[in-house]
């Protein structure tokens, strides 16, 4: 069995993958995190030969993890990441795992690292792992290159997988512990929560307006005064859906509009 260790900021999606690993037997569970920095360490000394990593995380995303490993051991990537990366993955033949995780799913990816394990021994490494880091680091770190913004996002539904344009979503807003990307025609549940899809998306187009609810401008219509100093957002879609704003983001709102 392979010696694995889970790193993922979301405590329910790791617990989650956990009790999927465990139910394969077909992994040894050396740890899992939900604190990269704190996983670093983890990592160096239990050394797993299988690492199931997300990508967005705070104070370290997954790739600067990877950077700080000095060994480093066979990558699956959790993600909610879009298309033009997730050809990046294929082609560096690196498997990743669309949040939330499928059970078929995870399966290939096991098979694929005990594959590659075996072929190349303990001192395995994905193919082109530093090319990928290279490639797609400047996007994750900030660094390098301006970062790049998400421009879709995955919504998956049973065995199929819908890959939402930003541009159609008029919000995002959280209910009942899940995550929806709404849009005129229907809401998408995604894997992010609000706080995670902040980081992501680009400021200059969404704003979080409540703790809930990630507004995109270009879906507003208009803004009503509300009891309070709470403000009512109204949008263009045809239901001209109200969003309420709470009082301690109406001025970063008002400063986002020039009013």
């Amino acid at each position: 069995m392979l010696k694995t260790f889970i790193v993922d900021d979301e405590p329910l999606a790791l617990e989650r993958l956990r009790r999927m690993l465990q139910a394969t037997g077909r992994v040894e569970i050396a740890g899992a995190s939900t604190d990269p920095v704190e996983a670093v360490e983890q990592i160096r000394w239990t050394r797993p030969q299988l690492l199931f990593l997300d990508i967005h995380m705070p104070e370290l995303t997954g790739f600067q993890l990877l950077g700080e490993l000095e060994q480093q051991p066979l990558v699956v990537f959790t993600t909610g990441y879009d298309q033009h990366a997730l050809e990046a993955f294929q082609v560096n033949s690196i498997d990743y795992l669309m949040k939330p995780i499928e059970p078929g799913h995870l399966d290939r990816a096991l098979a694929k690292a005990e594959r590659l394990f075996a072929q190349a021994g303990p001192a395995a490494a994905p193919p082109d792992l530093r090319a990928l880091l290279a490639q797609l680091g400047a996007m994750n770190t900030g660094t390098g290159a301006a970062p790049r913004w998400m421009e879709r996002i995955a919504s998956r539904t049973g065995d199929k997988l819908e890959l939402v344009d930003l541009s159609r979503v008029t919000h995002f807003y959280a209910n009942d512990k899940l995550t929806y990307a709404a849009t005129a025609e229907r809401n998408y549940t995604v894997d992010p929560s609000i706080t995670d899809l902040e980081g992501k998306l680009d400021p200059a187009r969404f704003i979080r307006i409540h703790r809930a609810t990630i507004l995109n401008l270009d879906h507003l219509r208009e803004l009503h005064t509300w009891f309070g100093g709470r403000m009512v957002a109204r949008l263009k879609d045809p239901k001209k859906t109200e969003l309420a704003v709470s009082r301690d983001r109406v001025r970063a709102l008002k400063d986002r509009l020039g009013v």
